[in-house]
């Protein structure tokens, strides 16, 4: 079963042609179980990464912005905004830890970068430019063919959506990369300089599939 999945993931990234969405932003108008995008990649095994976006939402509740999953592990890298005020959990390999006292505001938009390493377990993320401490998730490498979404939060394998925990908002210039960038270069991506593209997930040259009703909108309409 493993194996038709990983085939079945390879056929969909074989066959997509990437979109340069510079300047453009992902749309999320509704709360639903269903709406979401999906990101493609060839990749199977991460032992390091790290994952910028920029998101605006005016939510005060929870909501996945967020959430690659394998078929071992349903949330092997997650971002989670908890409805617990400034609140932001992350997930590797099924372990989580919760960073604090971060500044969330609804109805702004927010750069935000995560990077997490198995040799150690160690995970940071920057928003807006700062940097939290670093916090210990869980060791050992990501493996399987992933599935990658935006927007929801999986409970299971490429599915398990729970409307109460959807997106609603705009999500924009999300890179992920299979290393952990440098301070400087994090500084560079939230100050919107020039920065090496993600290797895995790159926004300007993106494999990506939506389902349900998800927009792509020019940014400067939105910003």
């Amino acid at each position: 079963m493993e194996k038709l999945l990983l085939l079945m993931v390879m056929f969909a990234t074989c066959c997509a042609t990437p979109k340069d969405l510079s300047g453009k932003v992902f749309v999320f108008p509704r709360e639903s179980n269903r709406d979401h995008v999906k990101l493609l990649t060839s990749q199977n095994k991460f032992s390091f990464l790290t994952t910028c976006l920029r998101f605006q939402t005016d939510l005060t509740r929870n909501y996945g912005l967020f959430s690659l999953a394998t078929p071992t592990h349903s949330n092997e890298f997650v971002l989670f905004k908890t409805g617990s005020g400034d609140v932001m959990r992350m997930h590797a390999r099924d372990g989580g830890t919760d960073f604090l006292s971060l500044s969330l505001s609804p109805g702004t938009w927010h750069s935000m970068c995560a990077t997490w390493r198995s040799d150690n377990g160690l995970a940071q993320l920057w928003v807006n430019g700062k940097a939290t401490i670093k916090r210990f998730i869980q060791t050992g490498a990501i493996t399987g063919a992933p599935i990658t979404i935006l927007g929801q939060e999986q409970d299971s394998y490429g599915g398990g959506f729970d409307a109460t925990q959807s997106f609603i908002g705009m999500i924009s210039k999300v890179h992920m990369w299979n290393y952990v960038l440098t301070a400087a270069d994090i500084k560079r991506y939230m100050d919107g300089q020039h920065i090496t593209p993600g290797n895995v997930f790159n926004w300007g040259s993106l494999d990506f599939e939506i389902t349900g009703q998800v927009l792509v909108e020019e940014e400067s309409e939105v910003m």
